[in-house]
């Protein structure tokens, strides 16, 4: 479903990432390893636990954030 005209979208392109988990990864058991990539910006990493992807998700956004002003903020 598209935004209303004015809205910011609930999923913003710029925040999309794609995560591959491993095929022998038994996520059931808690067990999680893989490799994510943000889609804008192409950076990636693999990571071997919840911990290490949340990690880079986090390190990405915060990176992002400087150019995410709210609208009607001055430059």
């Amino acid at each position: 479903m598209q935004p209303h005209s004015g809205e910011e979208p609930r999923l913003p392109a710029d925040r999309a990432f794609v995560v591959q988990v491993y095929a022998d990864v038994a996520v059931a058991q808690g067990q999680i390893h893989g490799r994510i990539e943000h889609v804008l910006s192409g950076q990636a990493t693999h990571f071997a636990s919840l911990a290490e992807l949340v990690a880079f998700i986090t390190r990405v956004l915060a990176a992002e954030a400087p150019s995410h002003g709210r609208q009607g903020d001055d430059p």
